[in-house]
C-alpha cells in the first residue's frame, strides 16, 4: 500500500560549523532545558519565591539528571556497549542518543535535593513549581529522535506516518508510527493538565509533581508498547511498560498519602523571600505602632485637675466645737 501523506525525517541529524558538530538532538535537549527552567521560574515567583532561585537549582538538577538519563539507558541496554563487538566507549556519546526519563528524574531529583538544601527550599514546593516544565521539556526532548531516526513505532500507512529513510543500526527503511510525536502531544497536554489541577484545586506538597508522573505514566504505558526498537520483556511487556505501572502506583499512593497528612499548599516556599519579608515588614510595623500608643497617648494627654474640695459651712473648731457662720453660741459635738 503507497503512502501519499507522511512526515519525512531529516536527511542527517547534526551539521558542521567548521569543526564543531552541531547536533540536532543536543539543540532539542537544552531548549527543553531552557523552557522548563523558564516556566519553572514563573510558577516559583507565583508561589512566593524568588526570581533565579529555580534556575539556581537547575544548576544542580540538570547534571545529575543527564548522567542519571544517561545510566539507566546504558544498564538497562547493555549488550549495546558491553557485548561482543561493541566498543564500551561509545556509552559516553550521550549526543549520538540515548537518555532514559526513569534515571533523568530519580537522579535529577538528587540534584535538585542538594541545591535545595543548600538554599533552606523544600523540595516538594520545587517540584511542583518544575513540574509542568519538566513535561514541556520532554516534549521538546522527544524531537531529537526525530533527528536521529529513531524510537519509532509499528509499520502504518496514515497520513502522519513517519518516513525512515536510514538503515543504520538494523532499520528497515518504511513508513512507521511516529511515536516520538505521539509522546511530544501527550507530554504537552500533561503540563496544561497539571497547570490546570493546581489551580483548581490549590496542589501542594509535592502532589503537583506527583500528577506530572502519574499522567506520563499512563501515556508512556501505551506509547511503548507501540514501539519496535530492541528492549527486553518481562511477561511479554517490555521493560519500560513495567517500570511505568510501577511508577504510576507509587505517585497516586502518594498523593492519596499526602493530601490527608499535609492537605493545602505550603504557605512559605523559601525562607527571606520578598513576599515573606514585607509580611514580616508590616508585623513589625504594626507591633511597634502598637506598642507606641500607650506612650503617645499619656504624652498627648494632660492630668485631669481634681476639684477643690469645698470648705464645710458649718466649720469646726479644734476642740469639737461646731460654729455657725454668724457667730452663734457654740453646741457640743455629740
Amino acid at each position: 500500500m503507497e503512502t501519499f501523506a507522511y512526515i519525512p525525517s531529516p536527511s542527517r541529524g547534526v551539521i558542521h560549523l567548521g569543526p564543531i558538530p552541531l547536533r540536532g538532538y543536543a539543540f532539542c535537549i537544552i531548549i527543553g532545558v531552557f523552557v522548563a527552567v523558564w516556566l519553572g521560574n514563573k510558577r516559583w515567583i507565583a508561589r512566593g519565591g524568588r526570581a533565579g532561585t529555580v534556575a539556581d537549582i537547575a544548576v544542580w538538577a540538570v547534571p545529575f539528571g543527564l548522567v542519571g538519563g544517561r545510566l539507566y539507558h546504558v544498564i538497562t541496554d547493555y549488550e549495546l556497549y558491553f557485548s561482543a563487538g561493541r566498543d564500551w566507549v561509545d556509552a559516553f556519546k550521550v549526543w549520538q542518543g540515548g537518555l532514559g526519563i526513569w534515571g533523568a528524574i530519580a537522579l535529577g531529583a538528587v540534584g535538585a535535593w542538594i541545591g535545595c538544601r543548600r538554599r533552606g527550599i523544600p523540595l516538594p514546593a520545587y517540584a511542583d513549581a518544575i513540574a509542568p516544565g519538566i513535561a514541556l521539556a520532554q516534549a521538546c526532548g522527544r524531537w531529537g529522535n526525530w533527528f536521529n531516526q529513531e524510537l519509532y513505532g509499528r509499520e502504518t500507512h496514515l497520513p502522519w506516518a513517519l518516513h525512515i529513510t536510514s538503515s543504520e543500526g538494523g532499520r528497515v527503511p518504511g513508513y512507521y508510527h511516529p511515536t516520538f510525536l505521539y509522546e511530544s502531544l501527550w507530554c504537552i497536554g500533561v503540563a496544561f493538565l497539571v497547570m490546570w489541577a493546581d489551580r483548581r484545586f490549590t496542589l501542594g506538597h509535592g502532589r503537583a509533581f506527583a500528577l506530572y508522573v502519574a499522567a506520563y505514566c499512563v501515556g508512556r504505558g501505551w506509547i511503548e508498547y507501540m514501539r519496535v526498537d530492541d528492549a527486553h520483556h518481562i511477561l511479554g511487556l517490555r521493560l519500560n511498560d513495567w517500570t511505568a505501572m510501577i511508577v504510576f502506583l507509587l505517585a497516586v499512593l502518594y498523593m492519596v498519602l499526602s493530601a490527608k497528612k499535609r492537605p493545602g499548599r505550603e504557605a512559605v516556599v523559601e525562607p527571606g523571600a520578598p513576599d515573606d519579608e514585607t509580611d514580616g515588614a508590616a508585623a513589625a510595623d504594626g507591633a511597634a505602632e502598637a506598642g507606641e500608643a500607650p506612650g503617645a497617648a499619656a504624652a498627648g494627654s494632660e492630668p485631669e485637675a481634681q476639684p477643690e474640695a469645698a470648705p464645710d459651712d458649718p466649720a469646726e473648731d479644734e476642740s469639737g466645737e461646731v460654729k455657725d457662720g454668724a457667730g452663734a453660741a457654740p453646741t457640743k459635738k455629740s
